[in-house]
């Protein structure tokens, strides 16, 4: 007679041999453990020589760059589609900086506990699923990608009215990307600097900090600069009225200058270069963060103090106001700090998009050959390679005002998400070991997603239907690649 296996027996053999639904499948989450097990692997290691200096350094080399040297102007006037704030433009920092805090407390605890390459995308798959860890990371690519080629626009604006207080200039044609009134074939100069940073980032991690760490400097002593020589020209009369568009120039501003605080989460992105990673890496985050906040405020006032705010140029707002109260020579200084300074940003931003595709590839979710590492310099070479030439494609075909929105909606996208799954992580992994903890649980995490909720109400319409159409094409990528080649799916 032959053996008839018991029935629960063959119900359970059943059970375990079923595959999981689509949801179950949408929902994984990669473990703790498994995050780290998957960084130390020998392929995929990345060389640790980054302290807590290097990494204040990046997070304002990062920090400190287009968005106040080039965007400021434009959320002080305003354009075709949004009221300018005015002398308000302080209150636009400071409520822009307040989300920014809210968000780098949650930045700052999920990177000591995990400190791992791929800043929001590692944190969202750890807590809030697969799915929603791809969205993250699509959403970051258009985040850094898109900020490196407003940087690079930013870069090159500065580097040609550099040229002119030298008696220099450019044809017209190669120093401005086609479309707009003022349109040219392409802007070579913005090209050719990210092309430059690319091959500095495949040499090594280490060596773009310490470059880094050098502009830092001089950055911050023409800001500096700024603000003391500035400040003397100040008249008060230029200050009211102080909101001349009300609260509907001030938000509407704030959604323009959150540019020039998108970098600090790059400092997160770097989590696996860092030498002690759970102390140094929110020290990073929230040192260049406070910093880089007063400064803004600091630069803010002055600029709206100087001239009356309907005069300030939207293309060099700094160096511009310099010029017209008679400091040539400053504006000048200004120009070579903000070459500089603007430099540190890009690298610092192509840093961050290069470790999310390093990230990303590594888990599978995109081509495996991203992930390589070079054999002597131990950077992800492939994918620095694969950025740098994008990115410098489109930093010499698109204009800027469109870059710097899409990249705001990307970044503010993934902070509402890092805000969420700090709070269900406390809930699911209690137990996890946390270097740094968000004060005041759960209050000051919803209300950093509440705050970046808000500001992304402030962006015009059309970047709205941009980021729809970019998120639906990234579901697509992920549904007819991702969800099958994923490492989890296939049990690696």
């Amino acid at each position: 007679m032959l053996y008839s296996p018991p029935i629960v027996a063959v119900r359970c053999h059943r059970m375990a041999s079923t595959p999981p639904s689509f949801r179950a499948r949408l929902a994984r989450t990669k473990s703790l453990d498994r995050i780290m097990a998957d960084a130390e692997r020998p392929e995929f290691r990345l060389k640790k020589t980054l302290s807590a200096t290097d990494l204040t350094a990046l997070g304002i080399g990062a920090i400190i760059g287009t968005g106040i040297f080039v965007l400021i102007g434009t959320a002080v006037v305003g354009d075709a589609v949004r009221l300018g704030a005015g002398p308000g433009i302080v209150l636009s920092f400071v409520l822009a900086g307040l989300a920014c805090v809210l968000a780098a407390l949650c930045y700052a605890e999920y990177a000591a506990m995990i400190p791992v390459a791929g800043s929001a995308y590692t944190y969202s798959y750890a807590t809030l699923g697969e799915f929603v860890a791809w969205i993250t990371g699509w959403n970051l690519i258009l985040e850094y990608g898109v900020a490196c080629v407003a940087v690079a626009i930013g870069w090159s604006g500065y580097f040609n009215r550099l040229l002119l207080l030298a008696g220099i200039e450019l044809p017209h044609w190669a120093t401005h990307a086609p479309g707009g009134p003022d349109g040219g074939i392409v802007n070579l100069p913005a090209s050719i600097i990210v092309l430059l940073c690319t091959w500095v980032l495949v040499v090594g991690v280490k060596e773009s900090a310490r470059a880094t760490s050098i502009i830092v400097v001089l950055k911050l002593a023409v800001i500096l600069f700024f603000i003391g020589t500035g400040a003397t020209a100040v008249d008060t009369a230029n200050w009211t009225p102080f909101m001349p568009n009300g609260f509907a120039g001030v938000g509407a501003a704030a959604a323009i200058v959150f540019f020039a605080y998108i970098g600090f989460d790059a400092v997160s992105t770097t989590a696996e270069e860092a030498k002690n990673p759970q102390r140094d890496i929110p020290i990073g985050i929230i040192a260049s963060l406070a910093i880089c906040t007063l400064l803004y405020i600091a630069v803010a006032a002055v600029l709206t103090g100087m001239i009356p705010w309907q005069q300030i140029d939207v293309s060099a707002p700094i160096a511009t106001a310099l010029e017209q109260l008679g400091f040539r020579w400053g504006a000048a200084a200004v120009a070579i700090g903000a070459v500089a300074g603007i430099t540190s940003v890009l690298l610092v931003m192509l840093i961050g998009q290069i470790r999310i595709f390093f990230c990303m590839s590594r888990d599978g979710l995109l081509g495996p050959w991203l992930a390589g590492v070079h054999p002597r310099y131990r950077t992800p070479h492939r994918a620095t390679l694969l950025t740098g030439v994008i990115v410098a494609v489109f930093a010499g075909l698109v204009q800027i005002g469109e870059a710097a929105d899409m990249a705001n909606i990307g970044t503010l996208f993934a902070f509402v998400l890092v805000c969420i799954g700090v709070v269900i992580l406390r809930r699911t992994r209690p137990d996890a070991a946390r270097p740094f903890r968000v004060p005041l649980m759960p209050v000051l995490p919803i209300l950093g997603a509440l705050a970046c909720l808000l500001l992304m109400t402030g962006l015009p319409w059309v970047t709205w239907v941009r980021f729809v159409v970019w998120t639906a094409v990234g579901i697509v990528i992920y549904l007819a690649y991702g969800l099958r080649r994923s490492r989890l799916a296939e049990g690696n």
